[in-house]
């Protein structure tokens, strides 16, 4: 079984990766805190972001809502 960090990248990849154009170049990384930051291409941030942050906010809300991912945060590197 994967621990919290894991599952949370996971569904954090599917989701931005569903989004982009260039799916092979979205990458999660957990940090040293426990943070997830996800990376995309440059030409594809928007999409992750969305109008005023609302699809970040989503992703930030499934991820809170996800069994044992409630402490994660996530945050879109540039």
């Amino acid at each position: 079984m994967a621990n919290a960090e894991e599952r949370g990248a996971e569904l954090v990849r599917f989701i931005a990766s569903a989004l982009v154009s260039m799916p092979d170049e979205v990458n999660v990384v957990v940090a040293d805190d426990g943070t997830l930051e996800l990376e995309a291409n440059e030409s594809d941030r928007g999409r992750v972001i969305g109008r005023q942050g609302r699809v970040a906010k989503a992703m930030r809300v499934l991820l809170g809502k996800t069994p044992g991912c409630s402490d994660l945060q996530l945050e879109i590197v540039d």
